[in-house]
């Protein structure tokens, strides 16, 4: 970056409208950040997925909630250093490809695309299944059409409007989180309800223990627990669109232990007071049934549409960053050079429509298996979610070699025990892949990653045969924008 395009973005900076040294508009406000990094710790897999390890767990998953929270904010904090030390959309795989080497930001770039695919396919799945609450007759395949074709339209149109509408889905999850633990701690301290009778704090322990099934049950939930948080490193792909990634992205990376408090563990904690673990099926949001349980007019009705937010907002999600990934990935002669080319509304179009393409095979597995099709895209999601995750702390770890030894400048914005997190993180990951590949169900997603490591290999023996110099990237000043 030669020191004219650093003025140049230094006076871009908090001015809406003005583009980045990547082509991009600059047209997330902080509000806008600020949701996004909300709405994306609060998702599908904490509305749905809960219920099923609540089955597995009981009230321990409050303990592995926040477990696998203090572990999600060592790898924000992690990310966070690097984003102040060089912010850029892709983020993770420009870190791969600086610290380890081109091989591994091209897989970090293609695995986190495969990432946000299938967990689009997933919040198409769960959408589906909301609907059917209020139209059973409607078949799921035609609802996660529906909703997919919508969602690709607004992602067409500009930054702003998908930020602005990821910022009302991220508003109706929070103020309904909200509302639910104050209702909750109403009955159970003035006893009101249905449930008034029956709720209480002893719930957590009083039918057989607070881990019910076990230490061993309640860790093979993590794999889950760990789908919950798939997004919270979403912030990171917007630091190219953001208008001043200085000051925002700290305060969104900062504000993340006492989301993670309120909304995973504050909320479960008071369902699982005001309902016995017992009672919660793990194909039903546990937040629904807590609702119907207590009997408010039509609350039940209410949560379900809260939830359907939380899908729709993930797959908003997944559908911006997966075109921004493919562009990262064809500016470094990774993926076909169509992929870097911007819409005239600033947006990577051709990108966002073939990874809309590829989310459409989860509209073809609601057709043929609906009532497995969640299960097997969140497994290979996690997957995805924990190659990425592991990408960015081992680049931390590296970074923070070179600032010792002079390579690099320091950050603005320091990790907090330097490496020493990162190093608790990375071990806690793998720990969390064993469990996957222990449990007989879930060990398919480590194949499916196999097959796709291995595609990958070929596909970078390819591109090195075709192209053997390392490629050199885009140079924005000749960037044509059409």
């Amino acid at each position: 970056m030669t020191s004219a395009q650093v003025d140049t973005e230094k006076t871009s900076e908090g001015t809406s409208g003005q583009t980045s040294e990547e082509g991009y508009e600059r047209g997330l406000g902080s509000r806008q950040v600020q949701m996004i990094a909300i709405g994306g710790a609060i998702g599908v897999g904490l509305f749905l997925g809960a219920g099923a390890n609540i089955a597995k767990a009981g009230p321990s998953l409050i303990v592995m909630y926040a477990l696998a929270g203090a572990i999600v904010f060592f790898i924000m904090r992690a990310l966070g250093e690097l984003l102040l030390y060089r912010p850029v959309s892709g983020s993770f795989a420009e870190y791969s490809r600086e610290f380890l080497g081109p091989f591994f930001g091209y897989f970090t770039g293609w695995t986190y695309w495969l990432m946000w695919v299938v967990t689009g396919m997933a919040e198409l799945t769960a959408a589906a299944i909301y609907i059917h609450y209020w139209f059973p007759d409607i078949p799921q395949w035609v609802t996660a059409l529906v909703f997919l074709v919508i969602l690709f339209g607004v992602n067409l149109i500009s930054v702003k409007v998908f930020g602005e509408l990821e910022f009302w889905f991220s508003m109706v999850k929070v103020t309904a989180l909200i509302g639910m633990i104050v209702i909750g701690l109403g009955v159970l301290t003035f006893g009101f309800s249905a449930a008034g009778d029956t709720a209480a704090v002893s719930n957590l322990w009083a039918f057989d223990g607070f881990f019910p099934k076990g230490v061993g049950s309640s860790l093979m939930t993590l794999q889950g627990v760990m789908f919950a948080y798939l997004a919270v490193e979403l912030v990171g792909v917007t630091a190219g669109e953001s208008e001043n990634p200085e000051k925002t992205l700290p305060k969104a990376i900062n504000t993340l232990p006492w989301r993670i408090a309120l909304f995973y563990v504050g909320a479960l904690t008071v369902i699982l007071c005001v309902v016995k673990w017992t009672e919660f099926a793990p194909d039903v949001s546990p937040f629904v049934a807590a609702f119907a349980k207590i009997g408010i007019p039509a609350g039940a009705a209410i949560v379900n549409f809260v939830v359907l937010t939380a899908a729709l907002s993930s797959c908003n999600s997944g559908i911006y960053s997966t075109g921004r990934m493919l562009r990262n990935l064809a500016d470094s002669g990774e993926a076909p050079a169509a992929f870097r080319k911007l819409s005239s509304t600033k947006t990577p179009a051709f990108g966002i429509a073939v990874s809309v393409a590829f989310m459409g095979i989860g509209v073809v597995l609601n057709y043929l298996v609906p009532e497995k099709a969640f299960g097997y895209v969140t497994s290979v999601a996690t997957a995805a979610g924990i190659w990425t995750w592991l990408m960015i702390l081992i680049s931390h770890v590296l970074y923070r070699r070179a600032v010792v030894a002079g390579r690099l400048p320091a950050s603005s914005f320091p990790a907090p025990g330097g490496a020493v997190c990162s190093w608790i993180a990375i071990a806690f990951l793998l720990f969390v892949t064993c469990l996957i590949a222990y449990d007989r169900d879930s060990r398919v997603c480590l194949y499916v990653m196999a097959g796709w490591a291995a595609a990958l290999a070929v596909g970078w023996t390819i591109l090195k045969n075709r192209t053997p110099a390392a490629p050199t990237g885009r140079n924005p000043e000749l960037e044509k924008i059409g």
